[in-house]
């Protein structure tokens, strides 16, 4: 579903992120966490003006916290882009729109390079 950021699991985690081609992020996040209540409508516009480029992901701690410990998930909201099933790049903390974009772009443009 195209413009809104996607649950993932434990059970999901490999089909939906390390299998997924091209750059997945996922954002690691908890219902008591403000600042990921904060970041959440953000990364649905980001689904929506990325689609077809980013996969947009949440992964909820609290329900997930083996994979949240594979990744060092200290703190939240952490927000983790992966290519080809390895993490290239994490944001920790509550970022204006615009840190993203910035981060998601350059990404983009690496691997439009290396493909």
């Amino acid at each position: 579903m195209a413009g809104q950021a996607m649950k993932v699991d434990e059970g999901s985690w490999d089909a939906e992120v390390m299998k997924a081609p091209g750059l997945v992020m996922v954002d690691f996040w908890a219902v008591w966490c403000g600042p990921c209540q904060m970041v959440a409508p953000i990364l649905d516009e980001l689904a929506n003006e990325y689609a077809g480029k980013l996969r947009v992901m949440k992964l909820n701690t609290d329900e997930n916290p083996e994979i949240a410990g594979r990744y060092q998930v200290m703190s939240i909201p952490t927000i983790l882009f992966f290519k080809n099933g390895q993490a290239v790049e994490k944001l920790v903390g509550a970022r204006p729109k615009r840190q993203f974009k910035e981060v998601i772009d350059s990404l983009l443009t690496q691997s439009s390079a290396t493909a």
